[in-house]
């Protein structure tokens, strides 16, 4: 799960690591307020989960009450297209106000699970402001890993090697220990799986500050985690994950136009390569569980088919703990309340398979049989009229 910038913010601040004064606001009058109480200019930021905002006009400086309502006015309620966003980019519905600092260097700092190391591991540059994976790969001498042995945490002289390479006056060095600790601490306490700091700047006054944060947690640890629970924006994610949520499915939208409903993640992993192997781009991740209900079917019907990039659909069912003839009597339910105009290919394989693969032949309906992976995929691409050449 991922978080607004002003609230990973809010979470380091709390642990010592020092930022600016700011804000957020939902609407334009909001924003000409909080400008008041700032010293004359302000930064207004979109609040949206990606980066690249800046590049896309999602950050401005304002100078005047009027500049910083009109700079509201032309982002709240509009898509912002950064190069992390999809389609048309997404829609920007709280501003962050934030007050100017006077720049002198600007710096990296993360903080993730590095699992070659099997330990947390900071990455710093120098160079800060600017995307890491291009820093890694056209200047690889800026970056530096410090991996920090759980048994022993962060130590001053871990902050005194990353304050070195970052050629940071050793004076500055506390103010780097106390956002270092930051980050460990809410790392640990709060389940994270990245916290990112770009740019940390040093200023002309002689202050490092978090001039920008991000971070994201384990969903898988959210239910110990009730206060970070709380922060997820449902805005910034795809309505048919959310959906899929809500009904105990695993699903994850892609690009593709062959939709898949399969019963576990290994096999819809699979399920996926093969279709991409013969020439078909899937459109969907969609695991129905081990003990999916005909209800949970239908669901997943109505949510692939609410994609209208989807021209077919596989269902890929090995029955272990699932007995295939429930699968086979949930499909034919969907498919009489739910008016198909799409070609559907159906494995079924496992418990009960014989009795599945009849009640769907003994349905009338028209459903494309299949026995193995090749033979599933490739039919389901052909029914479509796009094979592979």
């Amino acid at each position: 799960m991922n978080i607004h910038e002003y609230q990973a913010k809010r979470i380091l601040s709390k642990k010592g690591a020092n930022i600016l004064r700011g804000k957020v606001a939902f609407t334009s009058e909001e924003v000409a307020q909080i400008y008041d109480t700032l010293n004359q200019q302000c930064i207004i930021k979109a609040q949206i989960h990606a980066g690249g905002r800046g590049k896309a006009g999602g950050i401005q400086k304002a100078s005047s009450r009027m500049q910083a309502y009109q700079i509201a006015e032309n982002l709240l309620g509009k898509a912002l297209k950064t190069p992390q966003t999809k389609g048309e980019g997404k829609i920007v519905h709280k501003l962050y106000i934030e007050e100017i600092c006077d720049i002198d260097k600007e710096f990296y700092l993360s903080l993730l699970i590095d699992r070659d190391q099997q330990a947390l591991t900071f990455i710093v540059s120098s160079q800060g402001g600017m995307n890491i994976e291009e820093i890694a790969i056209k200047n690889p001498e800026h970056l530096l890993k410090i991996p920090i042995d759980y048994g022993v945490g962060l130590q001053k002289f871990h902050t005194r090697k990353i304050g070195f390479f970052l050629g940071l006056k050793f004076e500055y060095f506390q103010q780097l220990h106390t956002i270092l600790n930051a980050m460990y601490c809410a790392f640990i306490e709060y389940d994270s799986q990245l916290i990112e700091i770009n740019p940390l700047v040093l200023t002309k006054k002689g202050d490092l500050i978090l001039l920008d944060a991000k971070m994201s947690f384990d969903d898988n640890a959210l239910y110990r985690q009730p206060e970070i629970a709380q922060l997820k924006d449902e805005d910034e994610e795809d309505p048919y994950e959310v959906k899929a949520r809500q009904h105990d499915l695993n699903y994850v939208k892609l690009q593709g136009n062959i939709g898949c409903i399969v019963n576990g993640a290994g096999l819809a992993m699979a399920t996926m390569d093969s279709i991409k192997a013969y020439g078909g781009l899937p459109a969907n991740f969609l695991d129905i569980g081990g003990s999916a209900t005909k209800e949970r079917v239908k669901i997943a019907f109505d949510l692939i088919l609410s994609d209208p990039n989807v021209e077919g659909l596989l269902i890929n069912i090995f029955g272990g703990i699932m007995r295939c003839d429930v699968i086979a009597e949930g499909i034919i339910s969907a498919v009489h309340e739910i008016s198909l105009n799409i070609p559907i290919v159906v494995r079924l394989q496992g418990t009960n398979m014989q009795e599945g693969k009849k009640i769907l032949h003994e349905s009338g309906l028209s459903i494309i049989s299949a026995e193995d992976f090749k033979q599933a995929s490739v039919k389901i691409i052909q029914a479509i009229g796009k094979v592979k050449s």
